[in-house]
């Protein structure tokens, strides 16, 4: 018995031995915690510990260990509740996380094959029990979110009294903000564009009459990712690409070279290697558009006339010229106003803006415009060529919130807070209520809530 035990205790830890993995997969439905009438076995957590493994997050450690079990006798007190509360799973929310989960472990591990072999079950079995998980992970968040519905909505008099009360060095430091507007004019790129079709129907020919695809990817293309491996990508799900990549590379035969096909990324040539249900494997390259100095020096000619106009003769507004002038259509409708397209803010943190457009804006004060400069737009993964000039229309020094300047801030700061309270209080009343008993292999985990450990079985 105690033999068993400790083995129990090292393969927590890791499976370093055959005879260990083999008392340890012997009770694999070993139960390690009961909370009310919902059990944890070894076999759930061993699951999620090989899930996060899948996804690249952590090691695997008893430490993880201790932490996951926390986790899920949180979600089981969570489930308990929202059952008693009558809430219904959300199904087209589960439907969409089945499918990203498995997008993203076929495209991690490799296919269908992987998947099976690094959970040692078949897809059918595995679908059915993430089903379950994510039914009970969606009870879960619907039980978290009630409980935040049932705190009384903040005022601002709740925001000022927590200013008043709160120590000021917890208070948050509000970085340095910008606010700025831009007149943007793109290069040709249609002609551009031309001349990347015709290298690549050149390259195209060539593999044809009989050089290898991988060999000239390795010489033209240019995602470095995939290029220095013969531009293979390896088995990975269709989600992952642009839709018209995607579409094309699910319509060839293997073996066959695709024509060119434009994404945001640049233009390509494919060819699969493998299919399998929704995924495959390919290989492509990637040639993007060039830009001449000509392009350059017409875009900055055009951008230097706007900038004195605006800012010498003063005889057009700058969001005037904005509207008339500038090709980015996200922000000529709101006189060059740039936001931040993520959030749509109008302020911007260092660390959110383009490098050339804060080494242009860095040295102006309010109000001035900056030179003509070259930089990137918001599409594809690293974005297009576009030249612009800025106007700084406003600086935001960091400070330390306030509730004049920062009122919304400090409110969600609040709202925060009022809400892991809330979670915090249910959880602390569940545990101490709710029926757990939790094995002594579990004795020495370090839990976050200390109630767990007066729940821990006593050794026989």
């Amino acid at each position: 018995m105690n033999y068993l035990k400790s083995c129990l205790a090292a393969s927590l830890i890791a499976l370093c031995t055959f005879a260990s993995a083999q008392k340890y997969n012997s009770v694999v439905d070993k139960s390690i915690a009961v909370v009310g009438g919902e059990l944890i076995t070894i076999s759930d957590l061993e699951a999620q510990v090989r899930l996060s493994g899948a996804y690249g997050g952590y090691s695997s450690d008893k430490a993880l260990r201790c932490e996951m079990l926390e986790r899920m006798m949180e979600s089981k007190l969570f489930l308990m509740q929202a059952r008693i509360d009558s809430l219904n799973v959300n199904s087209d929310q589960v439907s969409a996380e089945m499918s990203q989960r498995i997008d993203m472990l076929r495209s991690n591990l490799g296919g269908d094959e992987q998947v099976e072999k690094t959970f040692g079950k078949p897809m059918y079995k595995l679908r059915a029990e993430w089903q379950k998980q994510l039914e009970e992970q969606s009870l879960t968040q619907q039980e978290q979110q009630q409980i935040a519905r049932d705190i009384p909505d903040l005022t601002p008099y709740d925001v000022k009294q927590f200013l008043d009360t709160a120590d000021v060095s917890s208070l948050p430091i509000v970085p340095t903000k910008y606010q700025m507007s831009q007149i943007c004019i793109y290069p040709d790129r249609e002609a551009a564009a031309m001349a990347v079709k015709e290298r690549l129907l050149s390259i195209r020919e060539r593999i044809i009459n009989g050089e290898k695809f991988s060999t000239l990817a390795r010489l033209y293309s240019e995602d470095p990712g995939s290029a220095r491996k013969g531009g293979e990508l390896g088995m990975m799900s269709k989600s992952v690409f642009w839709p018209a990549f995607s579409d094309a590379a699910m319509a060839l035969k293997p073996g066959t070279i695709s024509q060119i096909v434009e994404t945001p990324d640049g233009f390509h040539l494919i060819e699969v290697i493998d299919k399998k249900g929704d995924m495959f494997n390919a290989r492509h390259i990637l040639i993007k558009p060039k830009y001449t100095n000509d392009d350059r020096e017409k875009a900055f000619k055009t951008l230097d006339s706007l900038r004195t106009a605006i800012v010498v003769d003063s005889v057009i507004s700058f969001g005037t010229a904005a509207r008339f002038y500038s090709q980015d259509p996200a922000t000529r409708t709101n006189n060059g106003q740039m936001s931040d397209p993520n959030t749509g803010s109008a302020y911007f943190e260092i660390d959110q803006l383009k490098p050339q457009d804060y080494e242009a804006i860095r040295d102006l004060e309010v109000g001035q415009v900056s030179e003509p400069i070259e930089s990137l737009d918001n599409e594809g993964r690293n974005g297009n060529v576009v030249y612009k000039i800025i106007r700084l229309d406003k600086i935001v020094p960091s400070h330390t919130a306030t509730f004049e300047s920062d009122y919304t801030e400090l409110l969600d700061m609040v709202s925060m807070e009022k809400r892991m309270a809330a979670i915090d209080s249910f959880l602390e009343k569940k545990i101490d209520s709710t029926y757990i008993v939790i094995d002594p292999l579990f004795g020495d985990c370090d839990f976050s809530r200390k109630g767990w450990a007066q729940k821990v079985r006593k050794e026989d």
